[in-house]
């Protein structure tokens, strides 16, 4: 098996080159409309490293919880100011969004990003009252299931209501045979402590596992194991694959922003 184009998306998806361009478009249109009417809140530091920032979006009233999106890229590209678009969804409902960067590999190993994350969630959370729903896309879907296993410790893990990993890397082990491991330096030790399916299920917090139906099969794999591990209800989304099925959350009412924020409160 090719390992390296099992998990290749953007060589599978029609002009997948183009939409990184695409995402930083939308993303700094969004901010710029935000930043002008007071409702957005950026650069706001949760550590002490230049990449531990986020950005904060705020609804036109009192915000009824927090949604934190954690993006993905393999762990080695993007950062916050490509996704702040995808704020616009939760926010037109009532929610605040926060969006964390965190350090790269081969920087930091993945170990050191889960607990990144963690840090970002409750700088976040310590912003914003109420409820907490946690996102995340691909590397990010990882994160956000990693954020709320016991061992990370989240200290606002009892305000976390449900969380949604979208196209989630939930086992990390077959990227140990990709030529991206040069840089993430996953052995068999960190392969088992930080995939999420070796974790048990979060108690107490609702799990909906969300993946392109077109996505390639890597990634169906991925998202079935962690659905089937915890027990979790998954979607699969008809017509997306790895790159448009997040475009969803800018969306008030979109199948996958339901599937994050109705029935809460």
């Amino acid at each position: 098996m090719d390992w390296d184009d099992a998990y290749a998306n953007a060589a599978h998806i029609p002009g997948g080159a183009d939409y990184p361009d695409r995402w930083a478009a939308l993303a700094a249109e969004h901010r710029a409309i935000e930043q002008a009417v007071g409702r957005a809140m950026l650069n706001l530091s949760y550590g002490t490293q230049a990449r531990e920032v986020c950005d904060l979006f705020l609804p036109a009233g009192p915000a009824a919880g927090l949604v934190v999106f954690v993006h993905g890229g393999y762990w080695l590209r993007f950062d916050k100011s490509f996704w702040s678009h995808l704020a616009a969804g939760p926010t037109a409902r009532g929610w605040a969004v926060a969006i964390p960067s965190y350090t790269l590999a081969p920087e930091a190993r993945i170990g050191a990003i889960v607990r990144q994350a963690a840090r970002a969630v409750e700088a976040a959370a310590a912003r914003v009252a109420g409820p907490l729903v946690l996102a995340g896309h691909s590397a990010g879907g990882h994160l956000v299931a990693r954020v709320v296993s016991a061992d990370v410790g989240l200290g606002v893990r009892d305000r976390v209501r449900r969380v949604v990993p979208i196209s989630p890397v939930s086992d990390l082990a077959p990227l140990m045979r990709t030529a991206m491991n040069a840089d993430l330096r996953i052995d068999e030790a960190e392969a088992r402590s930080e995939s999420p399916v070796h974790q048990p299920a979060p108690e107490g917090i609702e799990v909906h596992v969300w993946v392109g139906a077109g996505e390639r099969p890597a990634f169906l794999d991925q998202a079935r194991w962690l659905a089937g591990a915890w027990r979790a209800q998954l979607t699969l989304e008809p017509g997306k694959h790895h790159f448009d099925v997040v475009e969803g959350l800018a969306e008030p009412h979109s199948p996958l922003s339901r599937a994050l924020l109705d029935g809460l409160s």
